[in-house]
This record gives C-alpha cells, structure tokens and sequence, in this order.
C-alpha cells in the first residue's frame, strides 16, 4: 500500500479529512423562544478533523425545515461551515487552544409557526492532528532513547501534544520509561504563514528489560482524549529499530526497504499539486543479461496502470519531501527509469508488480536491504541482501505458519507468520491519491497472507517478503488491512510468480528475458515482532446467546464420551469460537504432547463439531488460572485436512467473491479453535456483514475462520506540497467504510473515527 499524503487546511489547498471525533448519542438543545423546535447533534465536541450531523425537529418528533446559521467561532480561522443537510465542519485550524461555535436554526416554511421560530446549540471545537505521531511504532533495547513527533491543526493559543505512557491503547498508565519535556514550534507553509504545530517528545527505554513487550507513547491535542499512538517494542535482544530511517533521502548508493515512488505520482488542480504518494523499494532485479531493475508494486512506480515507461523513479518517494518533485526543487535524487509493469487491467495479470532501471552507481547493486542484517553494537541492524542461494534467485514458496519478515517505508522491519495461503481476494485501486475515483477492483488468486499487530502499515506497498529463517523472497507487499483486533492483516503476491509475470509481460532492457532476484547467501534474519502483548483472537469476546448456550450444552453428554486420555483428551467444557466470535464450541481439554502424538500418528481423536457444535482445543493447564499457562495448542494442521480445505476453497471461491458482497477474500488457514484442522479462511467486511454466511461456504462442512476487517485495496497517502521540502504526512479519512491500516478503529479503542483510506 502507498502512503498518501494530506492537508485538509485551506491556506495547503489540501481536500478536507473526515475525521469523527467524540461520537456519541443525539445532543438536544431547545431554544429560548422554541417551545416546539430542538435541534439534534451527533456530537457537541469535536476537533477540527471531525464533523457532526444537525437536525431540527418539532415537539411532535417530525422534522423540521430549517436554516442554518454559525457564530463565534475563531477569530481568524472562522466558525467552519454547514451545509443544507446539517453536516457540520469545523475551520481547518484554530489559532487558540479551544473555541464555541453557536449553530441556531430558523424555521422556514410550513414549520416557521409561532413558538418554533428558533433553536440554537453550542459546539466547543479543539486543534485536530493532522500528522499521527511519527514513527508509529519502533523498537528499544534498555537505556534506548528515540525521539517521536505529531503536529496538529493550531497557529496561536498556548496548547500542543499532551504526551503520555501507557501499557495499552485505552490509556492504562505505565511508568515503564520515562519522557522528556515536549518540544513544539509553529511551522509555516510558505515562509511567513503557520499552518500548524509541530511537537516532539523523546522516550527512553528502563535500565533493563527482562522481556521483550509493548508500551504505548499516546498524543492527545488540547483537552481531547488521546487520538494518536505510538507502539514502542521495549527488546530484551537489544535491537533499536527506527521506520524513519526508512523514510528519510539515503545515502549513495540507495539500498531497498527505503522510501520511494514515482516523481509524477500527484493530484494537482487549477495547476497547482493538492496531493502526493510514495511507497516502498522492494528488491533489486537482474535480467539475463545482467541488467539490473528495482522492484516494487505497479501502483507505487506505475501509478495503477496510468504510466508510461521512462518516468522517472525518486527516492524518497513525493510523501517524504514534502510533495516536491525531482526538477521542481530539492530533496530527492532520481534512482531508476520506469521499464514496464503486467497491466493490473488484464485478466491475465495476477500480481500487483513493476520494474524500473537503475540508473548506474545510484542503487546498491548487492541489493542491500536496510535492517535485513545482523544486530551491530549499538543495537541497530545493519543492511543486507536477501537470501537466494537455495534458489538462485527464483524465490521460495510460503507456507503456512512460515514466519517472514519484510523491511518496509513505514513500519521498517517487521516479522510475523504466514496466516493463510492460496487466498483469493478482491482488491480496490483508485486513479488519484486522494482516492476520489475508483478505476478497478481486482481479484488475484492464490496471494499470501500474514497476520501480525504492527507488520505492516500504508506506504510499505512494494516491501519484499523474506523467510526470516535464511532471508529467501517469499512474496511481494501491496495490499491490506486492520482487523477488529487490531491487527495487521497483510496480503503478498507470491514471490516467484511476481516473476514469472515480468518473464512473460516484460521485455528487458535488450528485449524478452527472464528476470531472477539479486542477493546473495542465504542468513537468518533478526526479527522485530510486535505480537508480544497484543490482544490475540482469543481475547475478543461477544456473549454467547441462549440459544448458542443451549446448543452446546444439548452437546455436552455426547463431548464426554469422548473423553480418552490415551489420544490426549482429558476433560471437556463450552466456550467461545475463536474462528467466529459469538458461536459456542465444545472445548476438549488435551494434554498436549500425548494429543500432538495421535495427530502426528494420522488419528483425529476430537472431531470439528458434536451435534453441529464446533469443537475446541486447549491445554488442560488452561483450566489453573493461576498458572500463566498458554492458552493455545502449537501444532501443524494434518494434511488431508490442509488438501480438503483447499479442495473445497476452489469449488467456491469465484462464486461468493462478488462485487457487493461482505466478502472480499477465501483462502486456507490454520483452525483457531482446533489447530490440527485447516480451516477456510474468510475476509469479511465489517461494515457490511450482518452476521450471516453463504450456504455455499456453510456446505462444505469445512471448519471456517472469519476476519472482520475493513475491505482491502491500495491506495496512496494523499496532501499538498509544503514549501522547503517539510514533509508532514496526516490522516486522511474517508466515508466510504474503506479502511487502510488504522489501530484506532479497533473495537476495544477509546477512539472513534470514520474509516481511513489504505495505503
């Protein structure tokens, strides 16, 4: 996914950011001379990224025409606006701390009678962030210190970025580290004009670190509850890992993993430029003749079909100069000639990938990684080639449960492992950064998907996917998505057919070719992984209804004679599916090395479901709640299981993958409640799902994992250039329920915003 970049304030000419801030119930007021007319408000306190919805009605519950009027307000930005439907948007900056905006309502029309002349209601307005806190997450070793920013929405006024601790997202206090006193400056778009403020805070890491685990550095502007964050992976192996490393203009020659894009991938209107996107250098190419390319996703260098080759390739990508491109003023240096790209428009076209050559001693041509290398002494992880000596450069093939890594513009260096293979999805791709015009929604079959809290995030699009193990490409980044436990769900081409594609749909330099990944002997890779605390599946819970309780206990006499500890199950009991939330399943409570025997031995001794109740598995050690037990079973699912899914995957994937559907992606995975058994993995839209499933998916009488997520696509951060080259990336929201990577839309968040675009 690319990162867009955006301003919604008017002096950047940027489009507005739709952002919901402090959502609640419906606020009633009533004014002095309306003893019928009450105007309604979805929220009486906002940020000026947010909007809130106004209504009139009459005492009797029937609406009411009415016309809009605004006072108060700021002093210089103004009292924002409202439309004819009631829709509210505050200024696009304050120049003080807090402001009240008055909103009365006229009755017009049949409603203007007397005693329903007018009704007016008070909304307090606060400094929005425009730029969440930078970098969104990172890794320290004890004693390390790394610096985070944000800016927000104010010019004058005596407020900033409240910077506070915390060991989760919701704002528990932690005392583990310490911060220092927040730096802010006013920063100005065109030398003499602020447009916002700036605020830093730097954290230092304890003395020791026993184990590694997350603690969260949060932002909140004014008065208003944090809305931003920062995950911070305290290391007990001592590994410093800083993504804006990877964002920043490197140095000669240029290694992958960096930030990069098209220089003419930009919105501009009446001739000025409102937008700008970037994404990742994802690996270095070579073709039978030696010739060497770079790359990463169609939609980072090829602009999602619209460009042709010769464009010019800059690092960093327009995102992190400030939108300025290459011939226009400083700050990036051009690295690569655009070749060619498989046309995501064909239906032969599978891969979401594009090459460009090098231009000569710009690029490292080992094919340099950044922190794809070994820890050095202070802590941070140095550069190196991917593996490809087991392949000689074609590629290896992913599996599930495989833990892969990839080194990205964003979140820089992250591992998670292989979710679901064979995946089937439908994927969003728009003609412009700001995400205004939908060109195509596209199926590829047979993708990649890795699960993970903090693996990937918008602007990694084109990132290469390594087996951590000896650093060989497994796939190629361009899609995904924040599931409603706030983790990353992210979706790869699979490396060796990003290959093939080029090898048929690409000429080389000197004509048809074939092309193979630069690197060199295989290695391991040091991983960061964020999924040391993260709320698992499991945690998430939703009551069981009383029908699903009576299902499983009319279960339960058949469970128990199931008991046979000789096969490792030991009791049995009811809970909750951790492949779909709400469903009961019977639990059957193993010991774990005489259940992993049986399974490895071929027998299945605890069947998917008892009277059309799904079953389970834990460890009986999971009953002491005093013993810190895992609460899971590691094993691999046995391969008739793994065959079935698939088999059964095939039969339906075209047929419930439909445009309009809840469900935008099939593939197989591991069962959650059962480990031994592969289950259908299904991508579902949350915003759209009303608990319901195809009876062609509920047919096959295959196990089936549901993730609620926001649906897929690509997509590029949008803004407005800045002058100097200061780059300032924001938050851009959209109202169409399309989400890109956004933590802050998890069901346990204190937060509440409208679904922000995609990478």
């Amino acid at each position: 996914m690319r990162w867009i970049f955006s301003h919604r304030l008017s002096l950047l000419l940027g489009p507005a950011i739709v952002v919901v801030a402090g959502c609640g119930g419906h606020v009633s007021a009533f004014g002095p001379d309306s003893a019928n007319l009450s105007i309604h408000a979805d929220a009486t306190h906002l940020d000026t990224n947010g909007t809130t919805r106004l209504s009139a009605t009459l005492a009797s519950g029937d609406p009411a025409n009415v016309q809009w009027k605004l006072t108060g307000g700021d002093p210089n930005a103004g009292v924002g606006s409202i439309n004819a439907e009631g829709v509210y948007t505050p200024p696009a900056y304050l120049t003080r701390d807090s402001v009240s905006v008055q909103v009365e309502a006229t009755a017009t029309g049949a409603t203007s009678a007397a005693n329903t002349s007018a009704a007016s209601l008070a909304l307090t307005v606060t400094p929005g962030f425009l730029q969440p806190l930078s970098p969104g997450n990172l890794s320290v070793g004890a004693n390390g210190s790394v610096t985070v920013s944000g800016s927000i929405a104010e010019v004058g006024g005596n407020g900033g970025i409240h910077f506070s601790l915390a060991t989760d997202p919701t704002g528990t206090p932690s005392t583990e580290g310490s911060l220092s006193a927040p730096v802010c400056r006013r920063e100005a778009v065109d030398g003499t004009n602020p447009a916002y403020t700036v605020c830093s805070v730097t954290y230092t890491a304890p003395a020791s670190v026993a184990a590694s685990h997350a603690v969260y550095l949060l932002g909140s502007a004014g008065s208003g509850k944090p809305s931003s964050w920062t995950r911070i992976l305290l290391n007990a192996a001592g590994i410093n890992s800083d993504p804006a490393a990877h964002q920043a203009r490197q140095f000669l020659p240029v290694p992958m993993g960096s930030s990069a894009g098209s220089n003419a991938d930009y919105d501009s209107n009446g001739g000025k430029l409102t937008d700008c996107c970037g994404g990742t250098l994802g690996a270095l190419l070579q073709d039978a003749s030696g010739n060497q390319y770079v790359l990463s996703n169609n939609h980072v260098f090829a602009r999602s079909d619209q460009a042709i080759p010769g464009e010019t390739v800059i690092q960093p990508g327009l995102i992190d100069n400030g939108c300025t491109p290459y011939g226009i003023g400083p700050g990036t240096t051009p690295v690569a000639t655009l070749t060619g790209y498989p046309a995501l428009s064909s239906a032969q076209t599978n891969v979401d990938a594009a090459i460009a050559r090098v231009s000569p001693g710009l690029v490292d041509s080992k094919g340099n990684v950044l922190e794809l290398g070994t820890r050095q002494q202070d802590g941070t992880l140095a550069a190196a080639p991917p593996g490809i000596s087991s392949t000689n450069g074609q590629g290896e093939k992913a599996s599930l449960g495989m833990m892969v890594a990839k080194s990205g513009r964003t979140t820089g260096l992250t591992c998670a492992p292989v979710s679901a293979v064979n995946v089937d999805v439908l994927v969003d791709y728009f003609t412009d950064c700001a995400e205004t015009t939908r060109s195509m929604t596209k199926r590829f079959t047979d993708q990649i998907a890795v699960s993970g809290t903090g693996f990937s995030d918008a602007g990694d699009s084109g990132a290469l996917v390594v087996d951590s193990s000896n650093a060989e490409p497994v796939g190629l980044f361009f899609a995904g998505g924040t599931d409603v436990h706030g983790v990353e769900q992210a979706i790869a081409n699979p490396a060796s057919e990003v290959l093939s594609a080029l090898d048929h749909q690409v000429s080389g330099t000197n004509g048809p070719t074939s092309y193979s990944y630069i690197g060199g002997q295989d290695h391991s890779v040091t991983c960061v992984s964020y999924d040391t605390n993260r709320n698992s599946p499991e945690a998430g819970t939703i009551a069981l209804t009383a029908n699903e309780q009576e299902k499983a206990e009319t279960a339960m006499p058949l469970a128990q004679l199931l008991i046979n500890p000789s096969a490792g199950i030991e009791r049995v009991g009811i809970g909750q599916s951790k492949d779909h939330l709400g469903t009961a399943v019977i639990l059957f409570y193993v010991n774990p090395p005489v259940y992993q025997a049986a399974v490895a031995n071929g027998l299945s001794p605890i069947p998917a479901s008892v009277r059309s109740v799904t079953t389970g598995v834990l460890p009986v050690s999971a009953l002491n709640p005093d013993a810190n037990a895992s609460t899971s079973v590691t094993i691999q699912p046995r391969a008739g299981s793994f065959a079935s899914a698939l088999a059964e995957k095939e039969k339906i994937a075209a047929s419930i993958l439909k445009t309009g559907s809840a469900i935008f992606g099939i593939g197989v995975g591991q069962s959650l409640d059962n480990p031994a058994d592969a289950a259908l993995v299904v991508f579902i839209d949350r915003n759209q799902f009303d608990g319901t499933l195809p009876e062609a998916l509920e047919a096959t009488g295959q196990r089936v994992r549901l993730v609620l997520m926001d649906r897929l696509h690509v997509t590029r951060a949008h803004g407005t250039p800045l002058s100097g080259g200061s780059a300032c990336p924001v938050f851009h929201r959209t109202e169409s329920g399309i989400n890109g990577f956004d933590p802050w839309r998890e069901t346990s968040s204190p937060f509440s915003e409208v679904a922000p675009d995609e990478n």
